[in-house]
């Protein structure tokens, strides 16, 4: 007895589905996880180069305390707010509340808008104190 090949569905792909933000910020979601990972990293290394004595920790200082270091730790910070709004949405999600289209969409804006917000504010803080 000889069996055809069966046409098995397909999985859809991003390319098929019609973007949304709840899509976006998903994804995100996961994105900023691995960031934070990276900023762990960073912790390490700066515990490191404190422990390695002054010289480690001034060359340490001196690459996060350049444009690029700035840019990396502002946009951790953009991934620590925003990784703390979404998993506050998802558990919202936990409890069962949010599940519409309309209010899960909001609870999306609402995690960017916030983390955008809380990130300017704590460096304009930084800023204001002398910690730039």
């Amino acid at each position: 007895m000889t069996y055809a090949p069966r046409e098995r569905p397909l999985s859809p792909h991003t390319t098929i589905w019609r973007w949304h933000v709840t899509m976006a910020t998903s994804i995100l979601h996961r994105a900023t996880g691995c960031a934070l990972y990276g900023g762990g990293l960073l912790m390490a290394l700066w515990a490191l180069s404190l422990a390695a004595g002054p010289e480690a920790y001034g060359t340490f200082k001196a690459i996060l305390g350049s444009f690029p270091g700035k840019i990396v730790m502002f946009l951790l910070t953009l991934s620590a707010f925003y990784h703390l709004a979404k998993g506050i949405q998802h558990l919202i999600w936990d409890l069962g509340y949010g599940y519409k289209v309309q209010t899960a969409s909001l609870g999306a804006m609402i995690c960017l808008a916030f983390s955008g917000a809380a990130t300017v504010v704590v460096w304009i803080i930084a800023a204001m104190t002398g910690a730039l």
